[in-house]
C-alpha cells in the first residue's frame, strides 16, 4: 500500500455510504492522531486503540443524527497525495468551507488542525479535508 491515509479515508467513505455503525482500520501513530483530531471535533462518536497483532487496530463508531440517519461527515478528501505533495504556510492556510470544516496538516509539532496552526502560527502538509 502506498498511501496509507487515502486507505484510512476510504475505509470511513465506505462505511459511511454501507451506513455502518463501525469500522476497523490498520493503526500507525498518523492515523490515529487524525482519528482523535476526529473525535475532538466531533466528527466521530467514539474511537478504541485495540493492539493485537504486530500493528493492531483502530475501531472507530461512526456518529450518525438519530431523526435523519444522516453521518456528521459529509466529505472526506484527501489533498496531499505521495505523487504530489500538498504544503502551506500559516498565512495561507486554507479555510474549509468558510471555517466549518477542518483541514488535517502534519506539522513540525505534530497533527493538528488548520485552526490550531494559524493560532501557532506553523505551517505543514495538508493531509485532508473534513467536513
Amino acid at each position: 500500500m502506498t498511501d496509507p491515509i487515502a486507505d484510512y479515508l476510504t475505509r470511513l467513505r465506505n462505511a459511511i455510504k454501507a451506513k455502518h455503525r463501525v469500522v476497523d482500520i490498520p493503526a500507525s501513530n498518523l492515523k490515529k492522531e487524525i482519528t482523535k483530531i476526529l473525535f475532538e471535533k466531533g466528527y466521530i462518536l467514539n474511537f478504541k486503540f485495540v493492539e493485537e497483532g504486530p500493528q493492531g487496530t483502530i475501531k472507530i463508531a461512526l456518529k450518525y443524527d438519530p431523526i435523519n440517519k444522516v453521518n456528521a461527515i459529509k466529505i472526506l478528501k484527501r489533498v496531499s497525495t505521495p505523487g504530489l505533495r500538498r504544503y502551506t504556510g500559516y498565512k495561507d492556510m486554507p479555510r474549509v468551507l468558510n471555517g466549518l470544516g477542518i483541514a488535517v496538516l502534519s506539522t513540525s509539532k505534530g497533527v493538528m488542525t488548520d485552526k490550531e496552526a494559524r493560532v501557532q502560527k506553523i505551517g505543514g502538509e495538508v493531509l485532508c479535508y473534513v467536513y
